[in-house]
């Protein structure tokens, strides 16, 4: 019997449990690494997922695999499910924490028909209308993808599409002609409803001047998603092992040397899937290419009738808001409302409770039947944003058996079905996908070179993102 063998018949019956508490102030531009063996953060997915599944506990010693996958999530775990069943490879997938630690524990269960941080007549700018139509192609091509691994995986849906609510009437003109061209240009169904629509037969958010309607959208539980993946990977045979975080990384004669705390694993393949997670030390093909911005969610106590008539919540659909420094909400299946957004700049001020009061006041302001609710869950997480706001599934070395699907920017929660699959074919020795940018080109450094390669570079970007963020708010509150 082999060791991973053995290794599933001594874990297969509990998950590995925490060896050290949560990090609140964990910040990836800092830390050289996201840890070992800490507990999941304080999220109501996690809060009301269950127990999580068995996974194979951490490495124990030297082990020899075809292919090793870094980063648990939603991500990992997805291009494991399609590595076993479209190419017939069991992957190893390391994880520095517990399973699913990072962004697919922590985001806002909203599975939009997008990825990156663009839209499609932004597209059509960068791109062309030809390669636009095909990225187009892409995430709906994705939509179905992530539609038939949660068939079977009970994660609580709320179907029924996206709702993208102008937060001030002077939005309304440019958020029509979004829409026009989605549905003129893209053959895509988004229609516009006015205001009195908007808050009669849908929701009375106080602040709505109107709202385009996308017919695709789905709100999951994203702890029974990652739990659900977990399982559903192991089950093929992949092999999951936390508290085993990548702490080196040689290369040598086309074998890769991931040095873990109990043992080195030998991969002739690696597929990269840390997300808004990724250390700066990790390798250098990933080194300065992600900006992780930090966001923050809030979850109610379950509302009273009462508070759900005089908001008129009458969808559970997912929602967004049209500030540049967005707002996502719902109402949840249990009949509780989560709603998150930005947040502070630096893991050290993260845990400040001015970022979870000024979400709370977002919230009433939205909804001021809801002042003075019990707010029963309070997280925040690190998104992975692009350089140029687009993900990326790539081997930016053709030299080298490595691989990457990075780069959300806060869309994950679907598209990392379809980037799981796009990496899995990448590392079976396949075309990603078809000929576009994200498939064809690496992670691209900020404008200013010579910048990335200096060590003061990281607080830089932070100093340059607090002025951004003081400029968004003036674009969607003031100007």
């Amino acid at each position: 019997m082999d060791a991973i063998a053995e290794k599933r018949i001594v874990t297969e019956d509990h998950a590995t449990a925490p060896s050290k508490p949560y990090d609140p102030a964990y910040d990836p531009l800092v830390a050289a690494t996201p840890g070992q063996g800490r507990d999941y953060a304080p999220t109501y997915w996690i809060g009301t997922a269950g127990d999580p599944p068995p996974d194979d506990g951490p490495i124990t010693h030297d082990i020899d695999v075809d292919v090793a996958i870094i980063g648990s999530g939603f991500t990992g775990l997805t291009c494991a499910i399609f590595l076993a069943q479209e190419y017939g490879i069991k992957a190893t997938v390391l994880e520095a924490n517990r399973v699913s630690w990072g962004c697919s524990t922590r985001n806002g269960g909203q599975a939009q028909c997008a990825s990156g941080r663009l839209k499609r007549s932004q597209w059509i700018q960068r791109y062309g209308l030809d390669t636009a139509l095909r990225l187009h192609a892409e995430v709906c091509e994705g939509m179905e993808t992530f539609k038939g691994l949660i068939k079977d995986i009970d994660c609580d849906p709320q179907p029924g599409g996206h709702l993208y609510i102008a937060h001030r009437p002077k939005v309304m003109p440019a958020l029509e002609k979004e829409a026009k061209i989605l549905r003129d240009v893209f053959k895509y169904d988004a229609r516009i409803l006015d205001a009195d629509t908007v808050k009669r037969d849908y929701v009375d958010d106080k602040e709505a001047a109107g709202a385009m309607h996308e017919p695709e959208g789905i709100g999951i539980h994203a702890g029974k998603l990652a739990f659900g993946y977990l399982k559903k990977a192991r089950a093929l045979g992949a092999t999951v092992h936390p508290s085993s975080p990548v702490q080196g990384w040689e290369t040598r004669d086309g074998v890769h040397y991931l040095k873990t705390p109990g043992g080195t694993v030998r991969a002739r393949a690696v597929g990269v899937a840390t997300g808004g997670y990724t250390s700066q030390g990790l390798h250098p093909q990933l080194k300065n290419r992600l900006l992780p911005i930090l966001s923050n969610s809030i979850v109610t106590r379950p509302l009273t009738l009462a508070e759900r008539d005089a908001c008129n919540f009458r969808t559970t659909q997912v929602i967004t808001d049209t500030r540049i420094l967005r707002h996502y909400y719902r109402q949840m299946p249990d009949g509780r409302v989560q709603i998150g957004s930005r947040s502070a700049i630096t893991g050290t001020d993260a845990p400040q409770k001015k970022y979870e009061q000024k979400l709370i006041d977002d919230l009433h302001r939205k909804f001021p039947a809801l002042e003075g609710i019990e707010i029963d869950y309070s997280w925040w997480g690190w998104v992975d944003v692009s350089h140029d706001m687009m993900p990326r599934i790539f081997q930016p070395d053709p030299r080298q058996t490595i691989y990457y699907a990075v780069g959300y920017g806060g869309n994950g929660v679907m598209y990392s079905a379809q980037a799981g699959r796009r990496l899995a074919a990448l590392i079976a020795g396949k075309s990603a996908g078809p000929e576009l940018p994200i498939f064809r080109s690496a992670l691209p450094f900020p404008n200013v070179r010579e910048m990335v390669e200096s060590q003061a570079f990281a607080p830089f970007r932070r100093v340059g993102q607090r002025f951004l963020y003081r400029w968004y708010h003036l674009k969607d509150e003031v100007l």
